[in-house]
């Protein structure tokens, strides 16, 4: 690190000479229409995400590296990163002809670990964090005479990653109200803010954290660098627990506000860039647009012009089942409810009733979990579409006015992680119980045929339904029906028509489910 401070002119200068295009490309600046007239404001998206290595950091990497003496590149060079860092140095090396160890935390996913070795960079796996992995990174780089590449606290790296600015300056000669930046160690929003404000200071910078990953703000509030205890992994990208000694610096001094946003805010952010581009970014390169949303909504700004930087697209494939479950949340687009309701005949129906006849409707059913437990009560666990912020409370409130007892879930990070999937068990109470799984066409009323066509006699004692976004739904059914009227349930099913198969005899419902 150097001890000279550079000034922003010191900085522009480097920036317009950064050789950062022997391996990065020029990415667009598109537009996300359907983003942009639900906000009532543009929104421009800055598609870092499809570089070479799928994230901007190559940049920075190979800016830092080209300027490496012979000597150095002899040698060979060594960094830490959580993935996208490691990535550009590993392909950076492979155009210099150097070698490159690669010292990345073991929480990083595999789709990662695997890039960067096809790259031909030498992993190490060692911590939980970006922190740790330096830590073992600085102990490899005396020992072994390599060259240190830092992801962000160095005037070369910040220099490359700042390229970006000059490219959205470039690509938009229109007003600019506000650049977003999503914020880890701070590299990227160092080389953006020094851009920016000296070429177009009336720009605003805004730097974006994950609230359970802010170093970077809380070291601003507190005028020096704060090291966290532990930092949030769900943005990987972006957990840092101390930021730069040269980006706080410069942070400092030049980036005009911090938001922090959420999990569900993320995963609903990452929804809308599909939505716009049908990319799909890694959770650090949908902050910005979380971001935007956040401060739309809080300014209640109109007509304005916002770039978000889409910094990064290297998710874990398996990550994107808890992404779509999260997303409709983060975007109040869908409320989570326990009711309760009474065990008795048609209490299943009366509340299906009361859901299709609930104020600010149509409400659609996207969630519905049910055992039976309890010989007086029954606990549903429900999840209904709704159109905006607050409405669930206004929806729980209607619920305990048609007599049952309602509690909202929709903020509690225990019910959208665990509880939802855990409702069931084995039941004393499920005597000749059958189970089917049908397939239920996604259309208003589908149920209540199916609730109108049973037998009075015949008791739900368990029902698991969750839409997933296809024209039909599976839900599982669990029915009591005594074994007299098997003929009249065989009739049932062909008058219902809907696709089905029965499960009673599934060992797993044996074992987990069935008295």
């Amino acid at each position: 690190m150097t001890k000279k401070h550079l000034s922003p002119a010191d900085y522009l200068q480097r920036i317009l000479t950064a050789r950062v295009y022997d391996v990065a490309v020029e990415s667009p600046l598109e537009a996300a229409r359907t983003l942009g007239r639900r906000l009532h404001n543009k929104v421009l998206l800055k598609r870092e995400d499809q570089q070479p290595v799928f994230s901007f950091k190559l940049r920075g990497a190979y800016n830092k590296m080209s300027r490496l003496t012979p000597q150095q590149l002899r040698k060979g060079v060594i960094c830490a990163s959580a993935g996208n860092h490691a990535q550009g140095v590993a392909l950076s090396a492979s155009r210099l002809g150097t070698r490159a160890v690669i010292v990345m935390p073991t929480t990083t996913p595999q789709l990662k670990v695997d890039a960067v070795k096809a790259l031909g960079g030498e992993v190490v796996l060692a911590g939980e964090s970006y922190s740790d992995a330096y830590t073992h990174a600085a102990a490899l780089e005396k020992k072994q005479g390599l060259t240190f590449i830092h992801p962000f606290d160095d005037p070369d790296v910040i220099a490359g990653q700042g390229t970006i600015a000059m490219e959205i300056l470039r690509q938009h000669q229109g007003p600019l109200d506000a650049v977003f930046v999503a914020i880890g160690g701070g590299g990227l929003v160092s080389g953006v803010a020094n851009y920016v404000k000296a070429v177009r200071p009336e720009v605003r910078v805004i730097g974006v954290q994950m609230d359970d990953s802010d170093a970077m703000a809380r070291s601003v509030a507190a005028r020096k660098r704060v090291t966290l205890p532990d930092v949030g992994l769900f943005s990987d990208g972006t957990a840092v627990k101390l930021v730069g000694e040269e980006t706080f610096r410069i942070a400092r001094g030049l980036v005009d506000e911090y938001i922090r946003v959420d999990t569900d805010a993320v995963c609903a952010a990452i929804k809308d860039v599909f939505v716009d581009t049908r990319s799909i970014v890694e959770p650090a390169g949908a902050m910005a647009v979380a971001a935007i949303k956040q401060y739309v909504a809080r300014h209640k700004t109109k007509g304005q012009t916002y770039v978000a930087i889409l910094c990064g697209a290297n998710m874990n494939f398996d990550r994107l089942r808890f992404v779509a479950e999260r997303a409709l949340v983060g975007e109040e687009r869908e409320a989570l409810f326990a009711v309760t309701i009474p065990e008795a005949r048609g209490s299943f129906r009366r509340f299906c009733e009361t859901v299709g006849s609930l104020p600010g409707g149509p409400h659609n059913v996207t969630e519905f979990n049910y055992r039976i437990s309890d010989a007086k009560n029954a606990h549903v666990f429900v999840g209904l579409s709704i159109s905006g912020p607050g409405e669930s409370a206004r929806i729980a409130a209607n619920f305990a006015r048609k007599g049952f007892q309602a509690l909202d879930l929709t903020h509690d990070d225990l019910a959208k992680e665990h509880l939802r999937h855990m409702v069931g068990g084995h039941s004393a109470l499920a005597q000749h119980e059958r189970l089917l799984q049908f397939v239920f066409p996604e259309r208003p009323g589908a149920l209540l045929k199916f609730l109108s066509l049973m037998r009075p006699n015949w008791n739900i004692s368990l029902f698991h339904y969750r839409n997933q976004g296809a024209d039909y739904g599976r839900t599982l059914v669990g029915m009591q029906v005594p074994q007299a009227d098997n003929k009249a349930f065989k009739q049932f099913l062909d008058t219902l028509g809907y696709p089905y198969v029965e499960e009673t005899g599934n060992p797993a419902y044996r074992l987990f489910l069935q008295s």
